[in-house]
């Protein structure tokens, strides 16, 4: 249904806007019991069950001047996404927690699901189940459920003299944001990139397939998870920019903002590529790059270049 202009979820009420999103969230063959009763039930094949939680919260992680709804809905759902591909899995069950403002108006609830649906149908995973409250902000709670046909690809799987390697995106979403906080819409392509992100998220499940030692989606920054490897494997890793790709778009925008293009790919997040580890040995699947080397445990668990880097290395929670 479409709501009246002026609706608000004071309006619509708990149920009214529970019956209304859930319409737009269309049950897989997994799902045996879905949305409306206490809790979910889902039919578990084979393999190993994976489990990722996020939140985001008004103000912080995103801005309603900034993006559409449906754009929120779809970043909502694909950095959950985006973590089940990192562990080598595909998503299939999702639920969704939202805390609302009541003055908010119902049609954003609505268009918020729909993106939030869209994204999840990438990978054909279903909405199972969540729950809606109200709330001074709006604050988004995601948990995402898959599976891996294979074991799951760890962080702490690298070993000195694999590779390192990438796949997807990086730095745009970076540099989208930087345009949106100088208060600009353009380059159009890096700020759609921000509103709403394309993981690749068939490249974990094929990182996985070809053997890959670790694997990381890069949420916070690529030298960030560069050493959430690092550390979990217990050796050193080297990031080589001659092996990085920095389009033109990220330079204008360096250029007209002052910042770094590099630091943009180096340092951005939220375009939720992956990070991944394979042996040297192994044949790269579809998309991925070699952009580092893995090496013994030293004092400094990520270089760049072979030096300490100095730039902004990633985004902080706290």
């Amino acid at each position: 249904m479409a709501f009246p202009r002026d609706t608000t979820l004071a309006d619509v009420g708990e149920f009214g806007l529970i019956t209304e999103m859930t319409k737009h969230f269309a049950q897989g063959e997994q799902v045996l019991v879905g949305p409306g009763d206490d809790a979910a039930l889902l039919r578990v094949k084979q393999g190993h069950v994976v489990v990722s939680t996020d939140l985001l919260v008004e103000g912080r992680h995103f801005r309603r001047d900034w993006a559409e709804a449906s754009h929120i809905g779809h970043r909502a759902a694909g950095q959950n996404l985006a973590d089940i591909a990192a562990m080598g899995g595909v998503a299939h069950s999702m639920t969704l927690g939202i805390a609302v403002p009541s003055d908010l108006p119902a049609e954003w609830a609505v268009d918020f699901a729909e993106g939030f649906a869209a994204e999840c149908a990438l990978v054909g995973a279903s909405v199972v189940g969540g729950d809606v409250t109200g709330a001074d902000q709006i604050v988004i709670s995601v948990t995402a459920i898959g599976a891996v046909a294979q074991a799951p690809v760890l962080r702490s799987g690298a070993e000195p003299g694999d590779v390192l390697a990438l796949c997807g995106r990086q730095g745009w979403a970076a540099a989208g944001l930087a345009i949106l906080k100088r208060g600009f819409r353009s380059p159009r392509v890096l700020v759609d990139a921000y509103r709403r992100p394309q993981p690749p998220y068939a490249a974990g499940p094929a990182a996985a397939a070809a053997g890959a030692s670790a694997l990381i989606d890069v949420s916070d920054g690529l030298l960030a998870e560069a050493r959430h490897i690092a550390e979990a494997s217990e050796v050193s890793i080297d990031v080589h920019t001659s092996a990085l790709t920095v389009p033109d778009e990220l330079n204008a925008v360096a250029s007209a903002t002052g910042a770094d293009a590099l630091a943009f790919v180096l340092g951005g997040g939220e375009d939720h590529s992956l990070l991944a580890a394979f042996p040297p040995d192994v044949e790269l699947p579809e998309g991925w790059t070699v952009i580092g080397t893995i090496g013994e445990p030293g004092d400094v668990p990520v270089t760049v270049d072979g030096e300490i880097y100095e730039g902004p290395a990633g985004w902080t929670h706290f």
